[in-house]
């Protein structure tokens, strides 16, 4: 099998993250997932697992704990999506990062050849599966999840790094038992599938908790959700480290280049850590990265002072608050919700203060643009209304728009490239080019800019 003829194989997978109008208790449950493991040997039972769940900070927390793993001279398997240019992005594997001190190291995609070997093996067993009618279809997100669990199994990785799908309680990602889980901030997003409450959302992110031998490190929530992760705990005599009470956090400062601040946890206390991933939001993820490979320790784990600082300063996440250009700036922002939207606000007015702001934005079909809008008029002073080439972007109206930008403030462009060509004759050098709404049109933007 070509490297071709399998990505025209997965691609041939119902694939539920180009349409979301539909209800997750009818398509998904972990049947399917559990049933193609089996045939593959159960790979996911060797493996060494730490989770991740919640709406926003996921990539990042994910992206902290995989390069501290990595500074401690481990093997480390992370598996995230969506990805920005290339599907296999989704899984890489982190080589131990001996001698190369505070240099930030990404993690070595999946490369073209095993990513088809693996696939051809796992065919036969995927097709038995497709053939039992009794089970509903597998999806592209199933098959991807298998075969990236398959994939470190072969590859012999010291710990695996797995980021949530969607959800938590029936994400195929949940087939496997984690050592360790940790659930960022949840917002309302995605309700039609998790729910359209605090409350029910949380329900869903917190199915990743299963057992009484699990570590669990939560994020600051909302009071209704936090009560429903904290009885999920209880439920299986968990005692959660909670960032803002256990574990703590301080900005020291930010600018351009890096956020210093401080961790406490009941173990240690990291001074002047130092990362290029920006906004005060980064601490947060961190230090939620942190508890959770530190509660690791004692069950195979050895991390010290020194590889966790590593680990925070080399950690790369690209296309969150991401400066690809100067003069003009140009920053790549994946935020796509309200909460997200609102953070990125934050970060912008803290680190480019007094700057002229020109925004390029697209979005997806399913977002609230009025709650989006009115946050993003705080920041932006000039706006380029465009569309990814998703199947999920939204054709944004101008006439919408201007109920939260003067009309002659609003500009439209067919493609991203177009944006980002309209909005480099307006900047000038000192000004600031903002790219955010969609992690489709940020992976479109960083191909242009990059490349």
């Amino acid at each position: 099998m070509s490297f071709h003829e399998a990505q025209q194989y997965l691609n041939s997978f119902i694939n539920f993250e180009n349409h979301l109008n539909f209800a997750a208790d009818a398509q998904f449950d972990l049947k399917r997932v559990i049933i193609l493991l089996e045939a593959l040997g159960s790979p996911q039972r060797e493996l060494r697992v730490l989770h991740v769940a919640g709406t926003n900070g996921k990539g990042s927390v994910c992206a902290f704990a995989a390069s501290m793993l990595q500074a401690a001279g481990y093997t480390v398997g992370l598996y995230t999506s969506p990805h920005l240019e290339n599907f296999r992005e989704r899984i890489q594997i982190f080589h131990p990062a001996r001698g190369r001190q505070n240099k930030k190291i990404s993690g070595r995609l999946i490369s073209e050849k095993d990513f088809s070997q693996v696939l051809e093996e796992m065919k036969p067993q995927v097709e038995r599966i497709r053939r039992r009618k009794a089970l509903a279809p597998l999806t592209f997100f199933e098959v991807s999840t298998v075969l990236a669990l398959y994939y470190f199994y072969q590859k012999k990785v010291d710990w695996v790094v797995l980021e949530t799908g969607l959800g938590g309680r029936l994400d195929a990602t949940n087939a496997v038992e984690a050592l360790v889980c940790g659930i960022t901030s949840v917002s309302l997003e995605h309700t039609r599938q998790l729910g359209d409450t605090l409350a029910k959302i949380a329900y869903e992110k917190a199915g990743i908790i299963k057992n009484k031998s699990q570590r669990v490190v939560l994020a600051p929530q909302p009071p209704q959700a936090m009560q429903v992760m904290e009885n999920r705990c209880r439920q299986f005599a968990i005692q959660p480290a909670v960032i803002g009470r256990s574990v703590r956090y301080r900005i020291l400062s930010q600018s351009l280049k890096e956020l210093k601040f401080s961790v406490t946890t009941p173990q240690r206390k990291y001074l002047d850590l130092v990362s290029g991933l920006l906004g005060e939001h980064q601490a947060m993820n961190a230090a939620l990265a942190i508890a959770m490979v530190e509660s690791l320790q004692g069950q195979g784990l050895q991390i010290s002072s020194a590889a966790v600082r590593q680990g925070v300063r080399c950690a790369v996440w690209p296309g969150r608050f991401e400066v690809v250009q100067k003069h003009p700036y140009i920053v790549l922002d994946g935020a796509h919700n309200p909460a997200a939207v609102h953070v990125l606000v934050k970060t912008v007015q803290n680190i480019f203060p007094r700057r002229k702001i020109i925004l390029v934005l697209g979005l997806s079909r399913d977002k609230d643009q009025p709650a989006i809008a009115k946050i993003l008029r705080s920041a932006a002073q000039e706006i380029i209304l465009t569309k990814a080439r998703h199947v999920r972007a939204a054709v944004l109206d101008e006439k919408e728009w201007a109920r939260f930008f003067p009309v002659s403030n609003i500009r439209r462009a067919k493609s991203v490239k177009a944006a980002l060509q309209q909005a480099k004759k307006i900047a000038r050098k000192d000004e600031v080019i903002l790219v955010t709404g969609s992690l489709f049109v940020v992976g479109e933007a960083r191909a242009i800019c990059t490349n």
